[in-house]
């Protein structure tokens, strides 16, 4: 089954914009379909495979950071091709 998630990491620290950066890199490796924007990262792709890699980089992020937050939303559809129409 396809899903996309938008997820927003927000570090609770002063050097938030590097805790940032590494999260988006690592997903990037990981060969996901991965949009990002200013406020969130988009990734989509098949349920079990994008839940588990989210769930390995989630848990590095809060291994490596003092306090995290992660917001997700998961959509249960491919939102990839997705344009607005007005």
């Amino acid at each position: 089954m396809k899903i996309s998630v938008e997820l927003t990491l927000i570090p609770l620290q002063d050097n938030f914009r590097e805790a940032v950066i590494n999260f988006i890199t690592r997903l990037r490796a990981t060969g996901l379909q991965i949009e990002e924007n200013a406020l969130s990262t988009h990734v989509f792709g098949e349920y079990d495979v994008v839940l588990s890699v989210l769930n390995k980089e989630i848990k590095h992020s809060f291994e490596t950071n003092n306090a995290v937050i992660a917001n997700m939303k998961i959509v249960k559809t491919d939102r990839s091709n997705y344009e607005p129409r007005f």
